[in-house]
């Protein structure tokens, strides 16, 4: 069964689903790549690890109880004070500590020289938010757009800080930036919102080789049913993270429509 939405099923952002659905489809661009690219070139999946700690990684806790400011009537000058209710009572607290994080990644290297031609990126939510995640994912893409390597980078997630591009007053949900080398600062930016298809782009290689064209779409659409996510959303909740008053309502009719919201 596909997803009830036309193109990016905005559900599949939560927490729990995304880490799959970002492995899933490296993997599926990987199997659908590598037949067209043979022999020349060959499609290497990466995995970029770094730790994180503090409230980057995970949030802290905050104890569920009750603080009232008393002012002492004996002594005014005395500082007011934080009166916990009940007083002993011990609560559960969350601590951050350190998260080891990976994130994957394709690369395409041509097989005689073993140098990478293209890199394709699917942001993270850790790419989108300050910290070590955002701070090392800049500085690998500052590197590449300082080279002749292609970039091709992928988001497909609404929160969080999009990353730079120069004079570009367009906003939308999602977008895909295909970025050649021979072309630089120049790049093609697809935007789109979940009202749309997921956009097809191609696969920019050597000078002198055909580029495959990748059906983002397809590829997502069997994701979804092979890994039978329509089993495992319940479409009369909304989504995390919400969507606009605008695009609540567009999804609500639409979900009906399809009678998978009461």
């Amino acid at each position: 069964m596909p997803s009830p939405f036309p193109g990016m099923d905005p559900y599949l952002e939560h927490p729990d689903f995304w880490p799959g659905i970002h492995n899933l489809l490296i993997s599926e661009i990987a199997r659908f790549l590598s037949p067209q690219l043979r022999p020349k070139y060959r499609v290497a999946v990466e995995v970029r690890m770094y730790e994180t700690s503090g409230e980057s990684s995970v949030s802290v806790g905050i104890p569920d109880i009750t603080v009232q400011r008393l002012a002492n009537a004996s002594n005014p000058s005395m500082p007011n004070v934080a009166v916990l209710s009940p007083p002993t009572q011990p609560v559960t607290v969350t601590i951050p500590v350190p998260e080891i994080v990976k994130e994957a990644y394709l690369e395409i290297k041509q097989v005689e020289t073993r140098e990478v031609v293209t890199a394709i990126e699917f942001l993270s939510p850790t790419n989108k938010r300050s910290g070590k995640g955002r701070q090392m994912y800049e500085e690998k893409r500052q590197h590449i757009l300082s080279t002749r390597t292609h970039l091709i980078e992928i988001d497909l997630l609404r929160n969080g800080e999009p990353m730079p591009i120069v004079g570009n007053n367009i906003e939308s949900h999602y977008r895909i930036l295909v970025c050649r080398g021979n072309r630089r600062p120049r790049g093609d930016l697809y935007a789109f919102n979940i009202q749309n298809v997921i956009p097809s782009f191609p696969l920019p290689l050597g000078s002198e080789d055909p580029e495959p064209v990748v059906d983002l779409q397809m590829l997502f659409n069997g994701i979804y049913d092979i890994a039978g996510y329509d089993m495992e959303i319940d479409y009369n909740r909304q989504s995390v993270p919400l969507l606009s008053e605008t695009d609540a309502a567009w999804a609500d009719a639409l979900l009906r429509d399809r009678g998978l919201r009461d």
